[in-house]
């Protein structure tokens, strides 16, 4: 059976990416209210081809910002499994546009690799499952399992109404296992499956000292520099170990477990050429006792990442400004509640600030992060799948980056989520010239293809 929609899509690959090609050209940028009619669109492209493919039910869902798309079909019955398969239709902007080698919403394919804005992240990724459900229907008359599709358009502006509509919609997304397909591969010869995703509490630090920007020779050595104090508090924030200096900032850590360091080492990290990648001149040792990739993946973080105020033009001017913005965010681990760490941030800042200054602090978005037991059967599934689909076993990664919605959906419908991404780490998935692999995407199709038939044999 499994051969059978396999060949299918086989045959029928470039029939596959020319339809992704036709979801590639919508600019759907999210971030950009002028392409708000170009979301739209992006929808309902996507609400008429799974009518197409054989879906019971698509449809556009409003939100309080944009619509979220919603597809399914039920026909394997109440004894099948139901797999729940999420994606995001929104992209990020293109800029800067003179660094595309190809126009960004013109899907362009140079050797093996196919670019467009979107191709990776994430329109190329959560196409494969809808080209492996048209595989079944083609072949089989039908999927092995019941399949729910929940498509958003927000994800890249942080998926601000996605928690609403997942608790607001419990019973239409109930699933036996969620599938996302909006991660990667370590390498293009490694597999990798994701069983956690970092929290995140996002910052924002205001600092205002004199009512205007003075003189510095006027006022210099009296007048308390905002800049000095906001530099100063924020150099205080990491101690000279590497550890993020918050108290009560590790109380709540999971401790790694022995299995999970062991897991780390199986894969594939070459330091050399990472640092090549970053281009620093060497690698930060960060916090003690951890390697690259744990810290990489499975330590909290606090990262500094912009301060606007002052004078920063070309020439001279000597100023004391009067006021200062700093953002900052904190990657986080399970069992880290990402307000309470937002509340022992702010008291650990106001604490630093001396009494010449004005000290606000905003908390800008938060996220959980989620752990999934590797064990889980939906969780082994994927490991066949992958071995079948990719002709290796796959690695256990735990990434450092931030998916909102694995927690939504890991709390809400307590479905183990399984996170299969086909991507790789130099997709430029938010840059110039991002790419999707085409083998990437061929196996990708059809590892999803083994991952519903691993499903419904694990759960008959």
């Amino acid at each position: 059976m499994t051969q059978s929609a396999s060949a299918y899509a086989r045959a029928h690959q470039s029939d596959s990416l020319d339809r992704l090609f036709e979801f590639l050209r919508i600019p759907s940028i999210s971030t950009s209210p002028e392409h708000r009619d170009d979301i739209q669109r992006a929808g309902e492209w996507l609400v008429t081809r799974m009518r197409e493919i054989g879906l019971s039910r698509a449809e556009i869902i409003p939100t309080a910002g944009q619509p979220v798309v919603y597809g399914e079909w039920l026909g394997a019955g109440p004894g099948a499994p139901t797999l729940l398969i999420y994606g995001h239709y929104d992209v990020q902007p293109t800029d800067p546009d003179e660094e595309w080698n190809s126009p960004p919403f013109e899907p362009t394919i140079r050797g093996e690799l196919l670019y467009a804005r979107g191709a990776s992240d994430n329109k190329g990724q959560h196409y494969v499952h809808l080209a492996a459900t048209e595989a079944f229907f083609q072949t089989e008359g039908a999927p092995p399992v019941n399949l729910k599709f929940l498509i958003e358009g927000e994800e890249e502006v942080g998926s601000p109404n996605l928690g609403d509509f997942i608790q607001g919609n419990a019973e239409m997304l109930a699933c036996d296992a969620a599938l996302i397909s909006d991660t990667g591969m370590v390498e293009a010869k490694t597999p990798t499956i994701t069983y956690g995703v970092r929290g995140m509490a996002y910052m924002e630090v205001e600092i205002k000292g004199p009512k205007r920007d003075l003189h510095s020779g006027a006022y210099g050595g009296v007048a308390h520099n905002p800049l000095q104090v906001m530099t100063e508090i924020l150099a205080a924030l990491h101690d000279d170990q590497g550890r993020v200096a918050i108290p009560g900032f590790y109380d709540k850590v999971r401790p790694l477990t022995e299995d999970e360091r062991a897991e780390f080492k199986r894969i594939p990290f070459d330091e050399a050429a990472f640092r090549q990648e970053v281009g620093s001149p060497a690698l930060w040792s960060g916090e003690a006792g951890y390697t690259p990739l744990e810290r990489l993946g499975a330590r909290p973080t606090l990262e500094l990442h912009g301060i606007r105020g002052g004078f920063v033009g070309e020439g001279q001017k000597t100023v004391i400004p009067a006021r200062l913005l700093a953002k900052v965010s904190m990657r986080l681990v399970p069992d880290q509640d990402p307000l309470e760490i937002a509340q022992l941030f702010e008291k650990r800042v106001r604490e630093l600030a001396p009494p010449t200054v004005e000290v606000t602090v905003r908390t800008l978005s938060y996220a959980d992060a989620a752990v999934i037991e590797r064990d889980a059967p939906a969780m082994r599934c994927a490991v066949r799948a992958y071995a079948e689909g990719f002709d290796a076993d796959p690695v256990f990664l735990r990434s450092g980056g931030t998916l909102p919605v694995v927690a939504m959906l890991n709390k809400v419908l307590k479905a183990p989520v399984i996170m299969m991404g086909f991507g790789l780490p130099d997709d430029n998935a938010h840059a110039p010239n991002e790419k999707l692999s085409l083998d990437n995407f061929r196996r990708g199709i059809n590892t999803s293809i083994h991952f519903m038939q691993e499903l419904a044999a694990a759960c008959a």
